[in-house]
């Protein structure tokens, strides 16, 4: 294999990471996980309770976000506690998350402004 064809075989195996990643970031709940890991690790239970989420789909979530490599676990007798594997993800999360928000107030800043427009003699 040629040096340029095995640099292209690994980029693309880090666009299939990449994607695989991303996928943690489709569902609520799997963002709602990601920011209460923000600061600390918890335990399975703590997150049930937090996030009002039964266990078997809070495992279910947590297990996809370990086999991606979001989130690590340890076992401490019969409680597992996660944490985020590496916490440089918030900044995608944050970075999404802030851009969504301004994307919300331009848009309702303009319909506060077409109301005006409408609204007026």
């Amino acid at each position: 294999m040629t040096q340029t064809k095995a640099l292209a075989t690994a980029e693309l195996e880090l666009y299939r990471h990449h994607a695989e990643v991303c996928k943690v970031f489709s569902h609520p709940i799997r963002l709602q996980i990601l920011n209460t890991l923000r600061d600390r690790e918890m335990s399975v239970s703590d997150l049930v309770g937090r996030l009002g989420v039964a266990l078997g789909n809070m495992s279910q979530h947590l297990n996809m976000m370990k086999q991606r490599w979001v989130l690590v676990s340890r076992k401490e007798g019969n409680m597992v506690f996660y944490r985020l594997a590496n916490p440089k993800m918030l900044k995608a999360f944050d970075l999404i998350r802030e851009s969504l928000s301004e994307q919300i107030k331009r848009e309702s800043l303009l319909i506060r402004h077409l109301d005006r427009a409408r609204s007026r003699p």
